[in-house]
């Protein structure tokens, strides 16, 4: 989460960056914090040890001088919010020297057992080079320790010292240094106290590398007053390739900190107030992200639609969603219109069935097509919810009293119909469009559609994107219980609006299905082995569905990325995790297979890797995550 932020954040109206200054040698620690909470800092990021005091631990000499500074220098409520401890430069724990190794592990634990006394918000340790096994070892030891808050380990966003032939200025290339970070995380089995820091350098590596680091804990990102340049005005500002890269930090909630003297004549504050304005000035959320305020990356396990009778609140989240009743509209709209023409429009009466007419928001939709088409219409509502169905007959009573629609307390899969439909409604989807049951309940309707009838949706299909999700990853991993299987968490799919979360490559289509189905006998099987190419070194963690649906012609419901029906927010999507996490080189082959599954009684997912490396058929026989069918 974010650092606790000092109190005078709390009392501002207008939302500003949390932002730090970093201090590399401190005199008078009281002083400092004051001059930066003046300058308009939130916290201050300093050595625990005095930066060039190396000691000899191995062989102790008898000093008796203090380490550091001493805890009553600032009030625990300081300590606590407004410091993060940097342990010291000089400390190597991969050096080859087996005595610098040995002393260097007993000063890194020195400095650690004092934060942890301080009880610091963080502790930030530098990460230099891919040699880091005993770094990742003696930070895996410290972040077992319950009382110790957060390690933020700071990786440069790109190595620097990469210069290709050809060119005769440095070129940054990010590769190597995730690979740096990537390594430490492993080693330390992904913790969650374990947060990452960017070192943001002055020349930024091709945009394409940036997107590596964004399925990432990314808690903060230095940024050096040398990065900045200064305006006709003599102000500090930064370069459009920077902008951008804050402005996808500051999605992700990711805290500041300035390092480096002040590079301008103005005072220091000016580099706040820049910082904020920037964060003021990022491209506003779209109205999926609006409503997801608070549930990013929130687990949530998806719905029983047939088994469970969905909550008040439930059914009251999904009318909220014009946009989606709107295409409804368009699509009944657009159906009365080409089953009746306009000479037989005051003669003919278009049958509506409505299954799992919900509270009712399908047949306000349908009646009003039936009113911008001018045609004449007659409804039926289907729905087994008891609950809902005192709605329903509410609106009828009021709303509906003069219009010929009726409603019917039981399952379509079930209901002998007084007559036949020429359109059958339904919102049965679920983020992976077939997950919730829809083919299952709609081939049970299909008996009461007229042969040349009409089903909205007429088809939908589901995609998959390998991904990486750390955070995710570490939420599953911590849901295992007693007496359960170990993996069953990871046996779930998970409906999760994904923010720290990023595609390996583009998402592919999965299942299909159409209605109605004319297939004789009908089989909702499927099987998809799906191939993806990964440019980038990545770690994937499972992969994300998505779903596509006709619901007539060329209207659409779409939640997939690139055709996202805009301003719909009904879906998040889908995640199916794997149990362990996988290593993916840049350049190799992810395959990915899933299987629909069906019996008498439930319908299942069971999914694997194949490539790079072979994993464990997730949920065989649909023994942890099931949908049933009564």
């Amino acid at each position: 989460g974010k650092m606790a932020s000092p109190a005078p954040q709390a009392a501002q109206k207008v939302q500003t960056v949390s932002c730090g200054r970093d201090i590399d040698c401190v005199v008078d620690l009281t002083q400092e914090l004051q001059r930066s909470l003046n300058d308009k800092f939130d916290f201050l990021c300093i050595p625990l040890v005095h930066p060039r005091f190396e000691r000899e631990l191995v062989r102790p000499t008898n000093r008796c001088s203090p380490l550091t500074r001493s805890d009553l220098v600032l009030s625990s409520s300081e300590w606590t919010t407004v410091i993060v401890g940097k342990v010291s430069p000089w400390i190597n724990l991969d050096s080859t020297l087996q005595t610098t190794r040995k002393n260097s592990e007993k000063a890194f634990f020195e400095e650690i057992s004092f934060a942890v006394h301080l009880g610091l918000p963080a502790i930030l340790v530098s990460l230099k080079s891919n040699d880091c096994v005993n770094l990742g070892r003696c930070l895996n030891t410290a972040l077992m320790s319950r009382t110790l808050n957060q390690i933020w380990l700071k990786v440069p966003f790109a190595d620097t010292e990469i210069v290709p032939s050809d060119r005769s200025s440095p070129v940054a290339s990010g590769d190597a240094t995730w690979n740096w970070w990537n390594t430490v995380r492993c080693l330390c089995s992904g913790k969650k106290k374990l947060g990452l820091v960017l070192d943001i350098p002055a020349v930024l590596p091709p945009e394409d590398d940036w997107q590596q680091w964004f399925g990432e804990p990314i808690k903060a990102a230095f940024l050096s007053t040398s990065v900045f340049s200064t305006n006709k005005k003599g102000f500090p500002v930064l370069s459009r390739e920077h902008q951008l890269l804050l402005h996808q930090l500051f999605r992700l909630n990711v805290q500041l900190v300035l390092s480096g003297s002040n590079q301008t004549d103005k005072e220091m504050v000016t580099y706040v107030q820049y910082l904020n304005h920037l964060f003021t000035c990022r491209p506003s959320l779209g109205a999926v992200e609006e409503f997801a305020k608070g549930y990013e990356d929130y687990l949530q396990i998806p719905l029983q639609p047939l088994m469970d009778n969905l909550e008040s609140q439930t059914y009251e989240t999904f009318e909220r969603d014009a946009t989606k009743y709107i295409q409804y509209e368009t699509a009944v709209f657009r159906a009365l219109l080409d089953r009746v023409p306009e000479e037989r429009r005051e003669t003919t009466v278009t049958v509506i069935m409505v299954v799992g007419a919900g509270r009712g928001p399908l047949v306000k939709a349908s009646l009003r097509a039936s009113t911008r088409a001018g045609r004449r219409v007659k409804l039926y509502a289907i729905e087994k919810n008891p609950n809902a169905i005192i709605t329903l007959r509410n609106l009828q009573w009021d709303e509906w009293a003069d219009i010929d629609v009726t409603e019917v307390h039981t399952d379509m899969r079930e209901w002998e119909a007084p007559e036949k439909a020429d359109i059958l409604v339904s919102e049965l989807l679920g983020s992976f469009g077939d997950n919730e049951l829809s083919p299952e309940c709609l081939d049970g309707a299909q008996r009461f559609l007229k042969d040349d009838g009409i089903s909205i949706p007429s088809s939908y299909t589901s995609y998959v994107a390998p991904t990486t999700a750390c955070k995710l990853y570490c939420d599953i991993n911590q849901c295992i219980e007693v007496g359960k299987l170990p993996q069953a968490p990871f046996e779930t799919a998970y409906v999760v609006y994904q923010k720290s979360c990023r595609h390996l490559s583009q998402p592919k289509a999965c299942f299909s299905f159409v209605h109605p189905n004319h297939q004789s006998p009908i089989d909702n099987e499927r099987f998809a082995s799906l191939s993806f190419e990964v440019g980038l070194d990545s770690i994937l963690h499972g992969f994300t569905g998505y779903f596509e649906s006709v619901l007539y012609k060329d209207v659409v419901l779409s939640i997939l990325p690139s055709t996202h029906t805009e301003g719909m927010f009904s879906w998040f999507s889908l995640f199916f995790p794997l149990c362990s996490p996988m290593q993916v080189p840049s350049g190799s082959t992810v395959t990915i297979n899933i299987w629909r599954r069906v019996n008498k009684v439930k319908v299942w997912y069971e999914w694997c890797v194949t490539k790079p490396l072979v994993s464990d058929i997730h949920n065989p026989s649909g023994r942890t995550y099931w949908l049933g069918l009564h």
